[in-house]
């Protein structure tokens, strides 16, 4: 059961502490407070996780405070869409709005590795309007050998890079707990330049600890990448661990499934999932076609596969899409073969207009009565 409160409820006044007396005097009930910080106002939100079947809702309604009660599924309790919903499936961030209507492109280097490929990519972004990137500081890779990102060493780079060029958010992927305190110091330190988004590879989509800790701290939003080689099911429910621990600004992402059957593409694309996933939970979706796909192939039409698949993706509905570009390839130290070129980037901007526009329409059609 979600309990929401009217906007701006003052913790400190006699009707917030009257229902919260109420509230911790039921039984098996446990309660966990969410506040969403807007421009205007904050929403707070009471979870009531435990026996709940015996509450009704009617009584709940009538508490000192109480603007709606939502009575909730099993699953996905927070983030899920449930009977009569009406909460909000949008998020703000340093200035930028995500939202299950709406569409944000990261494009930036897999792996960091110079500085001048930093400044060259965000340089890029910056002339072509774009205020969000992606930027790898810490990789997990399959052999223990191979490049595992440059860390918090290169931090201050990346964060000092995106202020000169007005690059709002960049999305990074984080392993452990450590990194969180990395990217906190360096961000400080660097004066607070840009904001961060943290990514939860698809290795990690259920390291249970790791979900737990990015979840507690409210500061950055997650970027959640579906697990590889487990059920669509079993990827939302690890979302759900984010949010169950506080942290309700997550976007969902669908990176490809694991499986022989995806040849000659490195992974299967299931971007097919994108209306499912927007059925099922109020999250906002993306798609990312480089890690899906896994080359530069082409077809006969002369369109690259990556850029078929992120149309693809679009068309269904996505809110988002995260791409690999690189100054230089050939010098990439991790997954160069699939990294767009910079100077394709307006291309790739203009065909994501198109299939956005495509979209829209779709639902302008669909939204007229037969």
């Amino acid at each position: 059961m979600i309990i929401i409160l009217r906007p701006n409820t003052d913790k400190n006044s006699d009707e917030y502490r009257e229902t919260l007396r109420y509230l911790h005097n039921l039984p098996n009930i446990l309660i966990r407070e969410h506040q969403e910080i807007g421009v205007q106002q904050i929403l707070t939100e009471l979870y009531l996780i435990g026996e709940t079947s015996a509450i009704t809702s009617e009584e709940i309604a009538l508490l000192p405070g109480v603007e709606r009660v939502v009575r909730v599924s099993e699953e996905y309790r927070i983030l899920g869409r449930h009977k009569d919903e009406t909460r909000s499936s949008h998020f703000e961030y340093n200035g930028v709005l995500f939202s299950q209507n709406n569409f944000n492109v990261f494009a930036g280097l897999c792996a960091v590795d110079t500085r001048e490929h930093i400044d060259l990519m965000m340089r890029a972004l910056q002339a072509n309007q774009q205020v969000c990137t992606r930027m790898g500081a810490y990789k997990p890779r399959t052999s223990p050998y191979a490049f595992q990102g440059h860390g918090k060493s290169c931090l201050p780079d990346v964060f000092e890079l995106a202020g000169k060029y007005g690059i709002k958010i960049v999305a990074m992927e984080i392993t452990h707990e450590s990194h969180i305190h990395e990217i906190d110091e360096a961000l400080s330190n660097t004066g607070h330049p840009t904001g961060v988004m943290l990514q939860i590879g698809t290795r990690n989509t259920q390291n249970f600890e790791l979900l737990k800790i990015a979840g507690r701290q409210q500061k950055y939003p997650v970027l959640l990448k579906r697990g590889f080689g487990i059920t669509l099911e079993e990827s939302l429910n690890a979302a759900e661990y984010l949010a169950s621990e506080g942290n309700r600004r997550v976007i969902f992402c669908l990176r490809g499934m694991k499986t022989s059957a995806s040849d000659p593409h490195r992974n299967f694309v299931d971007f097919a999932h994108v209306p499912t996933i927007k059925r099922l939970t109020r999250m906002p979706v993306c798609i990312d076609p480089s890690h899906s796909v896994g080359s530069r192939a082409q077809s006969p039409d002369g369109i690259m596969d990556i850029m078929h698949v992120t149309a693809q993706g679009i068309i269904a509905g996505a809110n988002m899409v995260l791409a690999d570009f690189h100054p230089a390839p050939e010098k990439a130290l991790v997954d160069g073969p699939q990294a767009l070129l910079i100077k394709e980037l307006p291309r790739f901007l203009e065909d994501i207009a198109i299939a956005r526009e495509a979209y829209e329409k779709r639902v302008a059609l669909f939204a007229q009565p037969l």
